[in-house]
């Protein structure tokens, strides 16, 4: 039976990405050695983040003087690596969910934190619209897209201070204008590539503008000068990475992604809309477009087990909603394909009319 994985992260990646990679893992590039045990140095893996780099800047337009670092620690990691590099009196951020509330929290240690607005109140079911970031913070940090809650900012911002973006979920789902930010950062393990590399994109002039020593490996700059090979990278991941962007190229580009994004969350808001079954969760302006969560309805609450049963033994993988939240959630990231998402429509369809 065919699998349709909606996971939220670790997720689905192209077919094509994981048979390059097993293949590298097995020999890479015809040296007789697995990709897993060549050195990060030697002058075949060099090209993989030259191109892995030179592929973000085209798909994303990424202009002059920016820099594409490949890291380690994920997302939560770069929650303090961003207040280390960037916060030298206060910084405002914008809570929509748990991961804007986490990086929050780690600011707090290296100077004042203004929350501009929350969502907490309604179970961050939408993405607050009217409020004032102070125009003397050094930087606003915005979550983009909200995994758990399943929402999303869909366009940039236009605000007076430098931005960071933490677009982990979103990143390569629609073109942003990346001169827009200072610094944009994610875990690669949702559209991009397995866990363990983090991606930042990051405005070269403005780092070194703290007055506190940062170590070294917290140091953005750390990682400029040393073209992400500082210490060893995540060889396999950064690989897979490069196989992810080599396919969205391929497949016409982020412009493209976009497309097929709208097309597919439309597809299943749709029918959540219809269904007399189910829910929608988050406000419909705010509605990911990566993360899509709905509930039974009221009626039917009783159902749910029944439902993710029936789904489950249908071939859907991962529908379940994050434990927090309940319900269920289905995970749209570029690599789904619009066929997956069709048979999950049919399986609640095919639900509707048993009960």
């Amino acid at each position: 039976m065919k699998k349709h994985n909606f996971n939220a992260g670790p997720s689905i990646l192209p077919r094509e990405v994981i048979e390059n990679t097993a293949q590298a893992i097995l020999d890479f590039n015809g040296s007789g050695l697995s990709l897993m045990e060549i050195s990060h140095r030697a002058k075949d893996f060099q090209p993989v983040v030259d191109e892995a780099v030179a592929l973000f800047k085209e798909l994303l337009n990424i202009p002059e003087g920016y820099s594409v670092l490949f890291l380690g620690g994920g997302a939560s990691l770069e929650f303090c690596m961003v207040p280390f590099n960037f916060l030298e009196k206060k910084a405002a951020y914008l809570n929509t969910g748990v991961w804007a509330k986490k990086a929050m929290k780690e600011a707090k240690a290296f100077g004042e934190v203004i929350e501009v607005a929350s969502s907490a109140e309604s179970t961050y079911t939408y993405i607050p619209k009217d409020y004032t970031v102070p125009a003397d913070a050094d930087y606003f940090h915005i979550t983009t897209n909200n995994t758990i809650y399943g929402t999303e900012l869909k366009e940039d911002l236009d605000v007076n201070i430098p931005v960071v973006a933490d677009m982990s979920s979103d990143i390569f789902s629609r073109p942003i204008d990346v001169s827009k930010y200072i610094c944009i950062y994610g875990g690669a393990q949702k559209n991009l590539a397995p866990s363990g590399v983090t991606f930042v994109i990051v405005k070269n002039d403005a780092l070194g503008k703290v007055s506190r020593n940062i170590p070294t490996m917290l140091n953005y700059q750390t990682h400029v000068d040393g073209g992400s090979m500082f210490n060893t990278p995540p060889v396999v991941p950064i690989y897979a990475a490069l196989q992810t962007l080599r396919w969205i190229k391929a497949e016409g580009g982020v412009k493209e992604m976009e497309r097929r994004a709208i097309e597919k969350a439309d597809m299943l808001y749709a029918e959540i809309d219809r269904n007399k079954m189910f829910v929608g969760t988050a406000a419909k302006e705010d509605r990911s477009r990566m993360n899509i969560c709905f509930v039974m309805a009221p009626e039917y609450k009783e159902l749910e087990a029944d439902f993710l049963k029936f789904a489950t033994e249908r071939g859907m993988v991962g529908i379940k909603g994050h434990r927090s939240v309940g319900g269920f959630r289905a995970s749209c990231y570029n690599a789904m394909p619009k066929e997956s998402v069709q048979a999950l429509i049919d399986c609640m369809q095919e639900f509707e009319k048993l009960h």
